[in-house]
């Protein structure tokens, strides 16, 4: 999906994140996402401030920035400010793995807990067809992920999708999904 950056025509859009006006004639970010009402299956924006975007989005505004041809007041403030979000943000694209930040998760495999710091795999739940729900994580323990996280290409797509893992992190991926 494209996210873009443009100037708001009217002062009638609020803030996704802050939930304030975006003031007619400021830059705005519109955040591209399926259309939960569109029996076609379209597509709608969700406007945020480009400061708001850039704690809250870092990484889609950053893409959005770099194909902006416009002057961008406060760029380098923006970019320093998605230079320090995006490590934190979670990936937007499935599957992934990480180190479970609490213990709270249970495997969707298994139903086992997944501990505190264990290496997990999300994958897209499975949700109703005919539901409102945005598409949420099903977490894994990496050794019940071999069949779920994508088959042969699933070490490429968690590569590919995956933030800050250690070559040490990999090789024991790699070794479990082997």
């Amino acid at each position: 999906m494209a996210h873009t950056i443009e100037t708001a025509r009217s002062g009638r859009a609020t803030c996704r994140t802050c939930r304030q006006a975006i003031a007619k004639g400021d830059l705005r970010f519109g955040e591209e996402t399926a259309n939960a009402f569109d029996d076609k299956g379209g597509t709608m924006r969700l406007w945020h401030h480009l400061a708001c975007a850039a704690k809250k989005k870092p990484t889609q505004l950053a893409e959005a920035l770099a194909t902006f041809d416009g002057e961008v007041p406060g760029r380098d403030e923006i970019e320093r400010t998605i230079a320090s979000e995006a490590p934190k943000q979670k990936p937007t694209s499935f599957p992934y793995a990480e180190r479970a930040p609490t213990a709270r998760s249970r495997c969707g495999e298994c139903q086992a807990a997944i501990e505190k710091g264990e290496l997990r795999v999300a994958t897209p739940r499975e949700a109703d067809p005919g539901g409102l729900a945005n598409v949420s994580a099903r977490y894994l323990h990496a050794r019940c992920a071999k069949g779920a996280a994508g088959g042969e290409d699933a070490l490429e797509a968690l590569r590919r999708n995956s933030k800050g893992l250690e070559a040490e992190e990999w090789e024991e991926l790699a070794r479990v999904l082997g």
